[in-house]
């Protein structure tokens, strides 16, 4: 059985379709044979439709993986971190830490990318930046790490060495 994604686009223009998104379906492209692709959204940079959204996704719709694009950077719009912060119950550093850490590598912008990691119920959030190379980089950074994680949130309790 696959696990399920939603990926959320965050974007003024994307949600009123002034912009098309980009970001989404490029990310779609790399998680679809990996995940189950069950929801796609556009939402605008608004603190409460963000918090809204991830917390339907996560409690009701019962979604194994969330990944955001968009809002991360240090825009006065950019709030998906704090949305995220809102709803998220325990926080998972070292997703964002090795996301910034190997975006350096590529770009000295990566470091300004806020985007946070962390758990609600038993659902993984991720923020991803708004293009589509950078939030399909990212993404590849951590990929690997993603299923065992939601094992584990699933209630896993195998050894894993860790």
């Amino acid at each position: 059985m696959k696990y399920t994604v939603a990926i959320v686009t965050i974007s003024d223009k994307g949600s009123k379709g002034e912009r098309e998104d980009k970001s989404g379906p490029a990310l779609q492209n790399v998680l679809k044979d990996l995940y189950d692709v069950k929801k796609m959204l556009i939402v605008p940079d608004e603190i409460d439709v963000i918090s809204d959204t991830l917390k339907f996704l996560a409690d009701r719709e019962k979604i194994d993986l969330i990944v955001t694009t968009g809002g991360t950077g240090v825009a006065k719009r950019d709030v998906t971190p704090e949305a995220t912060k809102m709803v998220i119950e325990k926080d998972l550093p070292g997703f964002a830490e090795v996301m910034r850490m190997e975006s350096f590598k590529i770009t000295p912008y990566g470091i300004i990318s806020r985007g946070i990691c962390g758990i609600r119920g038993e659902s993984i959030i991720v923020n991803l930046p708004g293009s589509p190379k950078a939030a399909t980089e990212c993404l590849s950074f951590i990929i690997d790490a993603l299923p065992h994680a939601i094992s584990k949130v699933k209630g896993d309790t195998s050894d894993c060495g860790v």
